[in-house]
């Protein structure tokens, strides 16, 4: 393994990436498993740290960060514990690993663990944009063979869209509002139909992203007028979607303010509000208005056990497609691009791919 050279993608700080051959990680573990990674996708995270360098903690010259945490790739080296998975198995990366032994991970919510080393976090928790990445074997999960290392990198947004409607307690029959049609909203709405919405709208302010919602999810969508009310645009949208009393379940996956509020009052009498789009750290929410309904209101924080063999089976059972949604392949050296499309709102998932043979 030590003549592997590991190319990795540094990002220095706002518009600073260097590519450089790092060392290769060893397998220190009996559970670790070297991943040759086959593709890395890109999201707005990886777009805001390419323009600011940073959300809450900053990437510097001295702590510079490989980026990336959507991947997929083949398996090149197990340590002899492993016994799930062997050299040259297809895999797909959930890129947080928890400590596995605090309260929140003995109860089964190991996202929440206060230890979670999160790939692509500074300063310390490097990404997975490398020709090799070294992760527990608990965090890894074979790819059936009706779904392409392409499509792989999706399971880890897709799971953030099962782990939503699972907290809002999704059922068939139900009616649901997805707020925002970026990736994340697509697999919502994606998610709530198979998981058995009645029927699924959704809204944004982009009409270029909500013509292709319909074609891709088969939904009615909403535009709303940013120079109204939540509360009128929330009443707008009942009326010209035959919303009745309100909907079932809100996917709220902006994190912009006014977007929160307006799914809260489209939402029906004890209807249930899952956050899971990040915004501003402090929003404001028409609590009275809450009361009056008993409207249940969740957070959401990434993916918890089982949501990624959900998404995995939704991939492989074909109830999801992801296809559609692969924008652009672009070579591992021109990461930044990629990076500079996404910042730019070019594609939907723009994936860049791993390092290749010389």
């Amino acid at each position: 393994m030590t003549e592997i050279k590991n190319l990795c993608c540094l990002l220095y700080g706002p518009g600073k990436a260097r590519f450089e051959n790092r060392e290769v990680p060893p397998l220190d573990d009996p559970h670790d498993i070297l991943v040759r990674i086959a593709y890395v996708g890109v999201c707005g995270s990886d777009a805001h740290f390419w323009t600011h360098g940073g959300v809450m903690r900053m990437v510097s010259d001295e702590k510079p960060l490989v980026m990336g945490h959507e991947a997929s790739g083949i398996v090149h080296s197990i340590g002899p514990a492993v016994t799930s998975v062997v050299p040259g198995d297809r895999v797909t990366i959930e890129p947080g690993f928890s400590c596995r032994r605090c309260k929140q991970c003995k109860v089964g919510k190991y996202n929440l663990c206060a230890d979670m080393k999160f790939a692509a976090d500074p300063p310390d928790n490097h990404g997975t944009l490398a020709r090799v990445f070294r992760t527990p074997e608990d965090f890894v999960y074979k790819i059936p063979d009706s779904v392409s290392l392409e499509e792989g990198v999706l399971v880890e947004p897709l799971s953030v869209a099962v782990h939503g409607a699972r907290l809002a307690g999704l059922s068939a029959g139900q009616t649901v509002l997805v707020q925002g049609s970026g990736t994340i909203g697509l697999l919502a709405a994606a998610t709530a139909k198979a998981f058995g919405a009645k029927e699924v709208f959704l809204s944004d302010i982009n009409q270029v992203k909500l013509d292709f919602a319909r074609g891709f999810v088969g939904c009615k969508t909403f535009m709303p007028d940013l120079k109204s009310t939540p509360d009128r645009e929330a009443a707008r949208m009942k009326e010209e979607l035959g919303l009745g009393e309100g909907v079932d379940v809100v996917l709220e996956c902006t994190g912009v303010e006014s977007s929160v509020q307006t799914g809260i009052y489209a939402s029906g009498p004890d209807g249930v509000v899952v956050q899971i789009g990040l915004g501003k750290p402090d929003l404001t929410l028409p609590i009275l208005h809450m009361c009056e309904k008993e409207t249940v209101f969740k957070t959401a924080w990434r993916y918890a056990p089982g949501d990624y063999e959900i998404a995995l089976s939704l991939l492989s059972s074909g109830r999801i497609s992801v296809k559609a949604l692969i924008s652009t392949i672009v070579p591992f050296e021109k990461a930044p691009e990629a990076w500079e499309m996404t910042k730019n709102g070019q594609g939907i998932k723009n994936l860049i791919r791993g390092v290749q043979d010389d």
